[in-house]
């Protein structure tokens, strides 16, 4: 399901996500989610949608992690496979490539996770206070 029902109505997971890959508000599209290269603002400038909550934490490198691996793996497979060049290029290609891919999609991805934390209503985007919730649930559990 691309749709979700939250407290501020419905969110499209698809156009959020590319929204957020832009490095665009996931809300409205015109604000920028990026103060600095990873720092996500606390608000959106346009909208002033509040993404101060956000948890991308691990995710966005793990996943730049998995997608540059599997570019730069499939391309050495292939220069070996189809190519005769010298060591020298290789160690001087790949990892200058897996640097450079690395750091372009480093921002964008985490612009995506961002976008589907909100259109999930995800950490805070929902609506709810999630630490006053987990604040209760600890409280209860020191009274068993």
């Amino acid at each position: 399901m691309t749709l979700h029902m939250t407290s501020h109505g419905r969110r499209s997971v698809w156009s959020a996500i590319k929204r957020g890959f832009a490095g665009r508000c996931p809300a409205c599209g015109d604000g920028r989610l990026f103060g600095r290269f990873l720092k996500v603002n606390d608000h959106c400038p346009a909208c002033g949608e509040a993404f101060h909550h956000h948890r991308a934490d691990d995710l966005p490198p793990y996943l730049v992690i998995v997608i540059v691996g599997h570019i730069v793996g499939s391309g050495i497979l292939a220069a070996e496979t189809y190519s005769d060049w010298p060591a020298w290029l290789h160690m001087a290609l790949w990892p200058t490539v897996t640097v450079v891919l690395s750091l372009l999609l480093l921002q964008p991805v985490k612009g995506a996770v961002v976008a589907l934390q909100w259109a999930n209503g995800m950490h805070g985007f929902g609506g709810v206070d999630e630490e006053a919730l987990m604040a209760d649930h600890d409280r209860a559990g020191k009274s068993d």
